[in-house]
C-alpha cells in the first residue's frame, strides 16, 4: 500500500531543518575575522584612528550604521532591498528638529509624529509589495521620493538647530559607552533572539528562503514580509532620532550617506541577497567594519571620494565572496565533473544514431537473404 505525502507535509519537511550553528558561523566567520584584522592593521599603520578622540567619534556613528544595517537585513531576508533608507532617516531628522524648533517641550510629540510617519510609510511599503506585487526595489525607491517630498516640504531645504534635550541625550554615556551604541546593541540582540530563537523568527527565515515551500507548509509569507518593512521602518526612524541629537545642526539630506553602507554591511555579514538565511549580528559587525574602515581611510588623509570608492569596493568584494563560497564552488566543480564523466561514458548522439542505423541495415539484409 503506497503512502501519499501532502504538499503541506512536504513543505514542512523541507523547511523543518534549521541551518546548523556551524554552518551559520561559517557564513559570518569572515567578517568577524576581517574586522579583527582591520583593527590590528589600524593600530599598526594608523594608530591615530584608534585614539581616544577617534573612538569617541566612531562609536555613535557606528551605532547608527548598525541600526540601519539591521533594518536592511530584515528586508533582504524577505527577498528585497530597501532603497528608502535615506528618506526615512532624513524625514525623521527634519521632523524632530524643525517641528520643535529648539523647544525641548515639543520634542516628545515630534518624536512620536516621526515614528507615526515612518510606521505609515513602512506599512505602505509592505502592503504594496505583498498585496499589489510591486517589486521591492521599485516600491522603496518611490517611497524614498515621497519621504524626501515630506522632508523638503517641512524644512524648505534649510537645516535647523536640534533641541538641547535631544542633543544631551544622544551624546550621553552609560558606563563610558555612548547611548547610541547601547541602544544599538540592545536592539540587535533583541532582533537576533527573535529571529533565531522563536517560532516566529524561524518561520520568518523559512518564508524568506523559499516562498513556494512556505506556502506549501501553510505559512503566510505576506505576514513576514510586512513585518520586515514595519520593523525596518522603526529602526530607520530610531537612526534619524539619534542622528538629529548627535549632529547639532543636521542637514535635511542627512540620511543620504546610509544607503550604500547599509547594503554593504548586510553583504559583508553573509546574509543571502536572495532572501532567507541571514544574521543581524553579522550585519552589525559588518557595519562596525565599514565604520572603522572609513576611520582608517580618513586618517590617511584621503578625500571623501576615495572613501566612497572604498565602500563600493567593499560591497563588490562581499558580493563576489558570497558568490564564491567554498560550498557553492565545490558544488559547481562537482556538477562539472559529473557532466564531464557522463560525456565520456555515453557515446555521442551522432555515433549512437549511426550504430542504430547500421544495426537496422544488417537486420534488413538478413531478412531479405532468408526470403
Amino acid at each position: 500500500m503506497t503512502q501519499t505525502t501532502s504538499p503541506r507535509a512536504s513543505g514542512l519537511s523541507r523547511m523543518a531543518s534549521p541551518v546548523p550553528a556551524v554552518a551559520r558561523w561559517r557564513r559570518s566567520a569572515g567578517i568577524w575575522l576581517a574586522t579583527g584584522l582591520l583593527f590590528v592593521v589600524s593600530a599598526v599603520f594608523e594608530p591615530g584612528s584608534l585614539g581616544v578622540s577617534a573612538l569617541a567619534s566612531l562609536w555613535p556613528f557606528a551605532a547608527l550604521l548598525i541600526l540601519a544595517a539591521a533594518g536592511q537585513t530584515l528586508v533582504v531576508q524577505q527577498r528585497g532591498i530597501d532603497l528608502s533608507v535615506p528618506g526615512f532617516i532624513s524625514a525623521t531628522v527634519v521632523i524632530v528638529t524643525r517641528i520643535p524648533n529648539g523647544n525641548s517641550g515639543k520634542l516628545v510629540s515630534a518624536i512620536l509624529l516621526a515614528y507615526g510617519v515612518c510606521l505609515a510609510a513602512g506599512l505602505v511599503n509592505g502592503l504594496l509589495v505583498t498585496r499589489v506585487g510591486i517589486t521591492p526595489i521599485v516600491q522603496t525607491l518611490g517611497m524614498n521620493a515621497v519621504l524626501y517630498g515630506i522632508d523638503l516640504g517641512i524644512s524648505q531645504g534649510t537645516p535647523t538647530q536640534t533641541t538641547s534635550a535631544l542633543q544631551s541625550f544622544a551624546n550621553s554615556e552609560v558606563a563610558g559607552i555612548p547611548v547610541p551604541m547601547v541602544i544599538a546593541v540592545l536592539l540587535v540582540v533583541l532582533i537576533a533572539f527573535v529571529v533565531k530563537r522563536t517560532t516566529f523568527g524561524r518561520r520568518f527565515e523559512a518564508s524568506g528562503s523559499n516562498a513556494a515551500a512556505g506556502r506549501a507548509a501553510g505559512l503566510r509569507g505576506n505576514r513576514y514580509q510586512l513585518s520586515a518593512y514595519l520593523a525596518s521602518a522603526l529602526l530607520y526612524c530610531t537612526v534619524g532620532v539619534l542622528l538629529a541629537g548627535i549632529v547639532s545642526q543636521p542637514s535635511p539630506f542627512q540620511g543620504d550617506s546610509y544607503l550604500l553602507p547599509s547594503v554593504a554591511a548586510v553583504a559583508l555579514g553573509g546574509t543571502s541577497l536572495l532572501g532567507g538565511v541571514g544574521s543581524v549580528m553579522a550585519s552589525a559587525v559588518g557595519a562596525l567594519f565599514l565604520s572603522q574602515l572609513q576611520q582608517f581611510v580618513l586618517a590617511t588623509g584621503a578625500s571623501a571620494a576615495v572613501q566612497n570608492l572604498v565602500q563600493a569596493g567593499a560591497l563588490a568584494l562581499a558580493v563576489t565572496i558570497y558568490g564564491l563560497r567554498p560550498g557553492r564552488l565545490a558544488a559547481r566543480l562537482k556538477n562539472s565533473a559529473r557532466g564531464a564523466a557522463a560525456g565520456r561514458t555515453s557515446p555521442p548522439a551522432s555515433a549512437a544514431s549511426g550504430a542504430a542505423t547500421r544495426r537496422s541495415a544488417t537486420t534488413a539484409e538478413v531478412s531479405i537473404n532468408e526470403k
